[in-house]
């Protein structure tokens, strides 16, 4: 599953980098709420398992998630809004 989290991410990199004309910011905060997305589902998921021990699982890696959101949102304004860029700085 974290294989396909990070092909998602390298593609909506990319997706962002043939977009010339938004701002870094603009970019970033994309980037941000697509990996808050994805942790929405997680927790929706662990919402619903009757396992706590996976529930508990599930909302770790909703925060990593979040957490990995925010680090790709800021390398993307450090670079400029230049999401090619972001993805080879990590």
């Amino acid at each position: 599953m974290n294989r396909i989290l990070k092909l998602s991410a390298i593609m909506a990199f990319a997706a962002l980098a043939a977009c010339g004309s938004k701002s870094s910011d603009a970019a970033a905060d994309n980037v941000e709420q697509a990996y808050d997305n994805q942790a929405d589902q997680l927790d929706a998921v662990a919402d619903t398992t009757t396992n706590e021990i996976q529930a508990d699982a599930l909302k770790d890696q909703a925060d990593a998630l979040r957490e990995e959101g925010e680090n790709r949102a800021d390398a993307i304004e450090d670079a400029g809004g230049n999401a090619a860029a972001a993805v080879n700085a990590m």
